[in-house]
């Protein structure tokens, strides 16, 4: 019965617009003041609904600065927040992440984040040419475990044009 009275509660939730716009003209031929003041009241409490994902955001990027590099099960355990909101938020600054100093990785079905540290010590070394393995062979002492997350994090760096290329000159 409960989840019959969440599905119910749910469709109306996905089409209140309607039903504010319905009310708001009924409201406008009686009252227009009414109305008026109606409209100003639902836009203010529209725009407050962005609040608390703009905090949230800001609160998960602060705390990965944190760590020099953190899983995303790791970051649900700490947090004690529902696993679809963290991967939305990461996967939203992981969108957003060209021209920041930290980087987020997606490799084998989850995302890792690295701190600005060990994204300049990697590209010191893929700079002087190191190969995967050498790469990997310096980075495990951060805790870097596999030459995919090496690969991911090359393929990520380049993808936004944060890894410079040398040229090979002849």
């Amino acid at each position: 019965m409960a989840k019959k009275y969440l599905v119910y509660l749910k469709t109306v939730w996905r089409s209140w617009f309607i039903i504010l716009v319905i009310i708001i003209l009924i409201t406008a031929i009686y009252n227009p003041t009414a109305a008026i003041i109606l409209t100003i009241i639902s836009i203010i409490l529209f725009l407050l609904s962005f609040v608390p994902s703009l905090f949230f955001k800001n609160r998960l990027l602060r705390f990965l600065k944190k760590y020099y590099r953190i899983e995303e099960s790791d970051i649900i355990k700490e947090l004690k927040k529902d696993k679809e909101k963290i991967r939305n938020g990461i996967f939203k600054l992981s969108q957003k992440q060209k021209n920041k100093n930290w980087l987020i990785v997606f490799l084998e079905n989850h995302y890792i984040f690295y701190h600005k540290d060990i994204i300049d010590k990697f590209k010191v070394l893929y700079n002087k040419n190191y190969g995967e393995k050498e790469i990997l062979d310096v980075m495990k002492k951060i805790d870097i475990k596999t030459r995919a997350e090496i690969k991911a994090i090359t393929d990520t760096l380049e993808r936004n044009d944060r890894l410079l290329k040398e040229e090979i000159i002849i």
